[in-house]
């Protein structure tokens, strides 16, 4: 062992090729050179630092040191020639193990997303990566205008915010067809919200959606569809929120899940729009803007760029037409159920 507890088997050869080069001024040949980078490897592998390597190998080159004068700058040559292949050869074996890990990983989210390993296998795989499985999980997914890859400056971004205030032992950030993705403990909501603003502060047209935290292995997998359900779901809705959580858009799901009664309900409800001038989508648009300011009517008019009193006509003209008054609140929640299913259906862009 040498000094630094190095073995002496990564300094072979070493002592010789640098005395030869001293006394006749040659390079390294490249069976030396393939030789130290073989060593570089071996030495990766076995886990031993690149700092304590570099050390033993300048304290080796220090002892064999020739007296021969004007010998100093073929030595100093050889040494540089011998670190950098060995340097070389540890690097490789680390990039090696890195495309390893990574892969690794990569398995471990995929039948970790999809639920299609042994789950007593799964769960003593996701030790290894911080998770605890028989906790509850919540799954936060952001969806942006373009795709997240791993290593984006975007994704590089929303993760050293988050690992930067949370324990990154509980919480598996990484990407998943286009899209971010945060595992964190369920009783840990401050994760996912941070998550999400961070998200949205590095990529302004991003949204993201937080499944129900869900116990066991199988929870994460529940979690993660009932986020990718809300982001659909907000994209169909054209729901502006930057922030959307699957407990909160449950009637939803419910609404759309009787295709044919909602198709009823819409063509009764709203299908006198279509009698209007200029087609039903502008009264449809009112009405969905009236809903969604709480039934302000100066707010509903701020949104569509009108006066209160075009406002006003036209919910005059809807209660017209349709018999149903916007502001009474008997007739209210038939229309706003109505409003949502055209808007689940595509209605009027779409025939019912």
């Amino acid at each position: 062992m040498t000094e630094q507890g190095i073995p002496e088997h990564y300094l072979e050869g070493y002592a010789g090729a640098l005395a030869q080069a001293a006394a006749t001024g040659r390079r390294l040949s490249r069976e030396e050179l393939a030789a130290r980078r073989a060593l570089g490897e071996q030495a990766a592998d076995a886990g031993h630092g690149l700092r304590a390597l570099v050390v033993a190998h300048l304290a080796a080159a220090r002892a064999t040191w020739p007296g021969t004068p004007g010998s100093a700058d073929s030595t100093l040559a050889a040494v540089q020639q011998a670190i950098d292949a060995f340097a070389e050869g540890y690097e490789r074996a680390q990039r090696v193990a890195m495309r390893r890990e990574e892969a690794a990983r990569r398995e471990f989210i995929d039948d970790l997303l999809y639920g299609r390993s042994d789950l007593g296998r799964l769960a003593e795989r996701a030790e290894r990566f911080g998770l605890r499985l028989s906790r509850a999980h919540a799954v936060a997914v952001a969806q942006g205008p373009a795709p997240y890859a791993e290593g984006d400056p975007v994704t590089r971004q929303v993760e050293r915010a988050v690992l930067a205030r949370f324990d990154a032992r509980s919480i598996l950030l990484t990407t998943k067809n286009g899209r971010m993705l945060c595992v964190a403990p369920g009783d840990e909501d401050e994760v996912v919200t941070h998550f999400a603003r961070q998200a949205y502060a590095a990529d302004e047209g991003c949204r993201v959606a937080v499944g129900r935290p869900r116990p066991g292995p199988g929870g994460v997998v529940q979690s993660y569809e009932e986020a990718l359900a809300a982001l659909e779901m907000a994209a169909r809705l054209d729901l502006d929120r930057p922030l959307l959580r699957a407990a909160d858009l449950l009637v939803y799901p419910v609404l759309a899940r009787d295709r044919q009664a909602m198709a009823d309900l819409v063509s009764h409800t709203l299908g006198p729009l279509t009698a209007a001038r200029g087609g039903p989508r502008p009264l449809l648009d009112t009405l969905t803007a009236y809903f969604d300011s709480g039934c302000v009517s100066a707010e509903a008019a701020r949104r569509l760029a009108l006066s209160v009193r075009a406002l006003t006509y036209r919910l005059e003209r809807i209660h017209k037409l349709t018999g149903a008054d916007p502001s009474d609140p008997a007739h209210r929640y038939t229309l706003q159920t109505a409003v949502i299913g055209a808007r689940l259906l595509d209605w009027p862009a779409k025939p019912l």
